[in-house]
């Protein structure tokens, strides 16, 4: 049964070619990224890349006793097995955990696996800095980044719980900032409304944890607005509910089983410029495959405590890697099939978050025209699609005879079932997500903030009337275990 970060790994060793590591030391100073790319990170990351195992660095330079752990979620089929589902699947899988959530278990007292050590920011020579072997990326970024933290915060007035996942860079021996999508992301408004108060806002940060959480803790709004508690999702995909504990130095819960735990306060009314210690001007690698522009002034935390299991394992990911695809994709597929089901019952057959858009920007839809009158409920599905999740940019729809997880298909019906004059459809001047660099006034004079976007929908179904001109070669089918075939010696 997985529980936590540590069953995860035993359960990958069951598996070749999931998991593998690293004795041989390591700079957490964009070493560990530097070589991951080569071992597994695809996604949007630059080429050469590959889809790899994951990695665990068992020997960080300055940090004895500390590992680090890179691409747990960074394969869907890797995904498949943690979760135990066939990888096609998953986006059912999460669809049906958010419509039977189960909510997590909160403790106080007693002893804990995250608080097996606790390092306090009062106490003499404390510095998180050298706490946490937070990995750098690239020579370029910010500073040291926790990519893999999950944020929890209470809304002040309700007392509803969120988790969510949030680049936070290092700044100094206990600060950290922390950067908010704007209009996206839940904590912020607990922060805004804490703030409107004059209040500080409590916040846990727990790394390494069960992959569950952090798989549900990607979900949004719709699917789940404010004041559902993505961790309810997790424990509906492990059949019991997360175990939260009582922080040590603040008003709060953390997630009981993690590696780590960072107990801070977002402080009211304070702002930090995000490479106030590199001045480069740049963040770190996002999920387009571009490194972002730094924010000039970004939330601080003010870091209370620091505590983590013995021979903890800090996890982290590559901003542009298949891992975001996997934590930020499959719960768009999920959400997008949630939404299809109510409107359009047994026709759009299946959802892939692409990840060429890092699991945001491109859906592709597997959709099946049963009688004449479907005809055009693909583009509706299309249309629907795009409001299950706002920051999708493309979406292709294609027939049920075409493999949306094997983009040369889905190339191959754009190629042969598609014409630009009739089979797109432009949605100019929408909300979409600002990380792409074509979605600001420098690209497009017209756009007069960030985040606007042309929404397109390539429609590459066959008309329902010319199916029977467009059938696929039709080859023999044949049980290949009634073949003995080896390697030619």
């Amino acid at each position: 049964m997985i529980e936590d970060l540590r069953s995860a790994l035993e359960e990958l060793k069951k598996y070749d070619n999931q998991i593998a590591c690293t004795d041989t030391e390591v700079d957490s100073y964009a070493e560990v990224a530097g070589i991951y790319r080569y071992v597994g990170a695809r996604g949007t990351v630059k080429r050469p890349t590959k889809e790899g195992p994951a990695l665990l660095f068992r020997n960080i330079k300055g940090f004895p006793d500390k590992q680090v752990l890179i691409g747990l979620l960074a394969s869907r089929k890797r995904v498949g097995c943690l979760l135990d589902c066939p990888p096609d699947k998953l986006g059912f899988l999460l669809k049906d955990a958010a419509a039977n959530p189960i909510m997590p278990e909160f403790t106080a007292g007693g002893d804990v696996p995250c608080q097996e050590e606790i390092h306090y920011a009062s106490e003499e020579g404390f510095d998180i800095r050298k706490l946490l072997p937070a990995p750098q990326n690239t020579e370029e970024d910010a500073g040291p980044y926790i990519t893999m933290g999950m944020c929890y915060a209470s809304d002040p007035v309700t007392g509803e719980g969120d988790v969510t996942i949030h680049r936070l860079c290092l700044q100094s021996a206990d600060e950290m900032t922390m950067f908010f999508t704007p209009g996206v992301r839940h904590l912020d408004a607990f922060r805004e409304k804490a703030e409107r108060e004059g209040v500080n806002l409590p916040i846990s940060i727990s790394i390494g944890v069960d992959p569950a959480i952090e798989i549900a803790s990607c979900f949004e709004p719709p699917t789940t607005p404010l004041g559902f508690n993505e961790l309810s999702i997790a424990g509906a995909l492990r059949k019991k509910p997360v175990r939260m504990a009582k922080c040590r130095t603040i008003d709060e819960y953390a997630i009981a089983n993690a590696e780590f735990v960072i107990e801070g306060e977002l402080v009211a009314g304070k702002r930090m410029r995000e490479d106030i210690n590199t001045n480069t001007g740049k963040a770190m690698p996002e999920f387009p495959g571009y490194t972002g522009h730094v924010s000039g002034e970004l939330p601080v935390i003010k870091i209370k405590a620091v505590t983590h299991r013995k021979n903890p394992i800090i996890q982290t990911c590559i901003g542009p890697s298949e891992e975001h695809v996997s934590m930020a994709g499959i719960p768009t597929e999920a959400s997008i099939l949630t939404m299809e089901e109510k409107a359009l019952a047994g026709l759009v057959k299946n959802v892939y978050a692409h990840r060429s858009g890092g699991g945001k920007y491109m859906a592709v839809i597997q959709f099946a025209k049963q009688v004449p009158s479907d005809e055009g409920r693909q583009r509706q599905a299309a249309l629907i699609a795009l409001t299950a999740f706002p920051e999708l940019k493309h979406v292709i729809v294609v027939d049920e005879d075409v493999d949306i997880f094997d983009s040369d298909d889905v190339l191959w019906a754009l190629n042969t079932r598609y014409q630009g004059d009739v089979d797109t459809i432009t949605i100019p001047g929408v909300r979409c997500h600002p990380l792409d660099p074509t979605e600001g006034p420098e690209y497009n004079p017209m756009l007069k903030d960030r985040g606007i976007s042309c929404k397109t929908i390539f429609d590459c179904t066959v008309p329902y009337g010319l199916k029977d001109r467009f059938q696929r070669s039709k080859f023999k089918e044949v049980n290949m275990e009634d073949y003995e075939i080896r390697p030619l010696v």
